[in-house]
C-alpha cells in the first residue's frame, strides 16, 4: 500500500513539473510624493499569473514595522490578477521613506521585491500639488 501511495505521489508530482506560476507587476515601485504625518499611505500593487499554474502568495514581508502587507491569499490561477497591498503608517516619521514589502511564492521568481517611497511632511504643512500641465496652443492656419 505504501509503494502504491509512492509511485501515485510521484506521477502526480512529475505531472506538475513543466507548470509554473509567473507574477507580472504593473509596476514594482510607487512614490506616494509628500504626505502628511499622521497619514497611513496605501498602495496596491497588482499583478497578473502569466504562467502555467496556481501561484501562491505564502508571505509578504515588510522592511520594518511601521508597514503593513496584506496580499491575495487563495490561488491566482493562470491569467487571473491578485494584488499586494503595502499600507505605510506616517506618524512620528517626518522626513523622506524609502520602503520594501518582500513577496514569497510558489512562483517561477519565489522572491519579488516591490518598493515605495515618499516624504512625510509635519501636520498642517501646506502640500503643494503640482500645478496640471497646459495643452499646447494650436495656432490657426492662415491659408
Amino acid at each position: 500500500m505504501k509503494k502504491l501511495f509512492f509511485v501515485f505521489a510521484l506521477v502526480f508530482v512529475a505531472s506538475f513539473a513543466n507548470a509554473q506560476g509567473v507574477i507580472k507587476f504593473k509596476s514594482e515601485s510607487h512614490d506616494f510624493g509628500k504626505i502628511e504625518e499622521g497619514v497611513v499611505a496605501t498602495h496596491v500593487f497588482e499583478f497578473t499569473n502569466t504562467g502555467t499554474a496556481p501561484v501562491v502568495i505564502s508571505n509578504a514581508s515588510p522592511s520594518c514595522g511601521c508597514t503593513t502587507p496584506d496580499w491575495t491569499k487563495e490561488p491566482v490561477m493562470p491569467g487571473k490578477t491578485g494584488k499586494v497591498t503595502a499600507a505605510f503608517s506616517s506618524a512620528g516619521r517626518p522626513g523622506g521613506f524609502s520602503k520594501t514589502v518582500t513577496v514569497i511564492s510558489n512562483a517561477e521568481t519565489p522572491q519579488i521585491v516591490l518598493s515605495f517611497k515618499g516624504e512625510v511632511v509635519p501636520k498642517g504643512t501646506p502640500i503643494e500639488t503640482p500645478a496640471p500641465a497646459k495643452a499646447p496652443v494650436k495656432k490657426k492656419s492662415t491659408k
